[in-house]
């Protein structure tokens, strides 16, 4: 794997502390009614606490089957997957998923039912502290007056707000994203980055995002894997801390952006 310096060189990176989540020599293979696939080879990976970790590849490189492999959803072939010391075995409420697909939410549940339905499921709070964090989180979303409508009264950012506001009320050491924003238009996609970042801001929760957009990769996240096509291989790592929205358009994250585009598409040796 190369180490990318940070791309527009405003100083240097400091020394990281232990990895939140340790991803070391992870092979991910599916079958098909026709052969075997391997997803992803042998893929070792850093998360460390707050992170907005970004995994940018092509279609079908192996990202969203990577992610599902940290939710504990596919055991891997080969490897291990490691958060906070304990390897990871299965699904848990310390890695929660938000989805693109529009209908995660039950459809005859209010949105406050929606963010209140997974804590309920646990039974490890009372009522009324479920409400009270349910309608903190979504406050924090910007969905404050929507408690009582349901989903088919929402549009698809309102939607995914829900899901956000769904997965940060169970407080899980990692939140994990898998192109939240791609099945919506242009200036809803900008809209929903921007609420992402201040939501961060204002929480500091770890992410894990997967986008095959380079510019999206540059803005939400402070560190992104550039991953081979499939099988996916971590090519390079960059460091991207200083871009944000505000970015976008310049010389400079332009010519960042085309020098991650050449990274991922050469040819290997």
């Amino acid at each position: 794997m190369v180490l990318m310096s940070n791309l527009n060189a405003k100083g240097a990176t400091a020394a990281l502390p232990p990895a939140l989540l340790q991803v070391r020599g992870v092979t991910l293979e599916y079958a098909t009614q026709e052969r075997v696939v391997r997803a992803t080879h042998r893929i070792d990976l850093d998360v460390h606490q707050a992170d907005r970790f970004v995994l940018l590849g092509p279609s079908g490189c192996g990202k969203s089957t990577l992610l599902k492999a940290i939710a504990g959803f596919i055991p891997p072939t080969e490897g291990r997957i490691v958060l906070d010391g304990t390897p990871v075995k299965g699904p848990g409420a310390d890695r929660i998923v938000v989805f693109q697909e529009f209908d995660q939410l039950p459809p005859w549940k209010t949105v406050l039912g929606n963010v209140m339905f997974p804590l309920l499921s646990t039974r490890s709070l009372p009522r009324a502290e479920v409400r009270e964090r349910a309608q903190d989180a979504i406050a924090k979303v910007g969905l404050a007056g929507f408690e009582d409508a349901y989903p088919h009264q929402l549009s698809g950012g309102m939607k995914q707000r829900v899901a956000i506001a769904r997965a940060l009320s169970m407080k899980p050491r990692v939140l994990l994203m898998d192109e939240p924003f791609a099945a919506l238009d242009a200036l809803t996609r900008r809209k929903m980055q921007e609420e992402l970042l201040q939501l961060w801001d204002e929480v500091r929760f770890t992410l894990i995002f997967v986008t095959h957009s380079i510019e999206e990769a540059l803005v939400v996240g402070n560190r992104v894997a550039l991953l081979s096509p499939r099988p996916g291989r971590v090519k390079a790592e960059v460091n991207c801390h200083d871009w944000d929205l505000h970015s976008m358009g310049g010389e400079d994250f332009q010519s960042a952006a085309n020098r991650i585009h050449d990274t991922l598409f050469a040819e290997e040796p």
